[in-house]
């Protein structure tokens, strides 16, 4: 019996709402939530530019392990299990961060919860695609993108006020909130989440019969992985988001650190700064992956890229407090823009099934530029006793990244470039 695609609430929508809370931990939270705690951190543990970016790093280099398993975890036992784990493994780090007491064991945790984080944030984009068709499945991964942006939004207030009120101690007081927080999003993934609409007798939100045919095998069916590895789009898409994964997070690591050192703020200032990102962002998925419904993926990436370059050119050609505002806000309309569109793209590639997986190989590319940047700029500004040098980089990466997005194949006439898991 075909399922039913009509109810009171489609359950997408449930799913959806899902997938933006398990951005908002694994990304917001556990990744981004540094960049503000990160001034506090410093001091209170004595570290340097150059600490504070291996930090980042160590972070990183735990997605980079997730995005080798998560992926192939999640085709294989189903995503619900390995979001779930993720979420709880994330925020069970975030508060043993919280207890650490030197660099080392801070380091050992931020590995530790990007780890955490891989495991959540990459396969959720693989259910989402499952749940919403091509005709809006840049729309629904731009939503579930905003999970970060209502993070920045809440932490940018939030943060500052914790730090005045519990002093040397605030920083700890953070990461507690923070993971107990996720181990509460971790319970609700492992009983509200779906993976795919046939679980609930559904269809895709807006398919079509072409559509429900596709993917629809035997869940006995074996993925064969050498689609992903073998396919030169994937391989393209991967080298474009190395570029994403370099200059972004040089941004969000140290633009907050800048205010404080070389702008002139005060950490509530940078914090009210950081707010304002974040409601800039709040609809950046949603405008750019319904944009790359409709002129392409090629052509969204190409232009966020565009906009992301400016921004952090800004800082090094413009530092003052207009420079920083205006550098904000463009970073902040565009800002979880691109692994939104490049989800959206695996979706197209590989259907459903398959998502997941190619979503944690091109998400390999993204770490590695994710790894090589905060040592890289942290560096930089230790031995120019500035970050303009470093948000230069950034703004060259990105403009390369633009170029790589150009050269891409024209894909405004979708259809799976490879068969889902045939």
């Amino acid at each position: 019996m075909r399922p039913h695609s009509s109810s009171v609430l489609h359950y997408g929508w449930v799913i959806l709402v899902l997938a933006t809370l398990v951005a908002f931990g694994a990304l917001g939270l556990a990744r981004f939530g540094y960049s503000i705690v990160l001034p506090a951190m410093q001091v209170d543990l004595g570290m340097d530019n150059t600490q504070a970016g291996v930090l980042a790093t160590a972070h990183v280099v735990g997605y980079l392990i997730a995005s080798l398993l998560g992926g192939v975890l999640a085709a294989r036992y189903g995503p619900r299990r390995v979001i779930a784990l993720g979420l709880g493994l994330a925020g069970f780090s975030m508060i043993l961060t919280g207890l650490a007491d030197g660099f080392v064991a801070v380091g050992f945790w931020r590995g530790l919860a990007g780890v955490g984080s891989g495991m959540a944030n990459i396969p959720v984009y693989g259910v989402v695609s499952a749940w919403f068709s091509s005709k809006r499945r840049g729309m629904a991964t731009g939503i579930a993108v905003s999970g970060s942006s209502i993070a920045l939004i809440a932490l940018g207030p939030l943060v500052p006020h914790l730090l005045d009120a519990f002093g040397t101690s605030g920083w700890r007081v953070c990461w507690y909130l923070f993971g107990c927080f996720t181990l509460v999003l971790a319970v609700a993934g492992a009983f509200l989440l779906r993976n795919v609409p046939a679980e609930k007798g559904l269809n895709p939100i807006a398919a079509d019969d072409s559509e429900t045919a596709i993917g629809k095998g035997s869940a006995n069916d074996r993925p064969d992985w050498s689609q992903v590895y073998r396919s030169k789009t994937a391989w393209h898409l991967g080298v474009v988001y190395i570029a994403f994964g370099f200059s972004y997070i040089i941004y969000v690591t140290f633009f907050f650190k800048m205010l404080v050192a070389e702008g002139g703020y005060t950490t509530t200032g940078a914090g009210r700064l950081f707010m304002l990102m974040g409601w800039c962002s709040l609809l950046c998925g949603l405008i750019w992956g319904s944009m790359s419904d409709v002129v392409g993926r090629r052509y969204a990436l190409l232009s966020v890229y565009l906009v992301q370059a400016v921004a952090y050119a800004l800082v090094s050609l413009w530092p003052s407090n207009a420079g920083y505002i205006v550098s904000s806000v463009m970073f902040g309309i565009t800002a979880w823009s691109i692994p939104g569109i490049m989800a959206a793209a695996c979706g197209d590639l590989f259907g459903s099934r398959l998502a997941p997986a190619a979503l944690g190989f091109i998400t390999l590319f993204f770490g590695v530029g994710q790894v090589i940047s905060p040592g890289i700029a942290g560096a930089m500004a230790d031995a120019a006793g500035s970050f303009s040098s470093a948000f230069s980089l950034a703004a060259i990466v990105a403009t390369l990244g633009a170029v790589g997005a150009l050269s891409l194949p024209d894909d405004r006439s979708r259809g799976a470039a490879v068969p889902d898991s045939r």
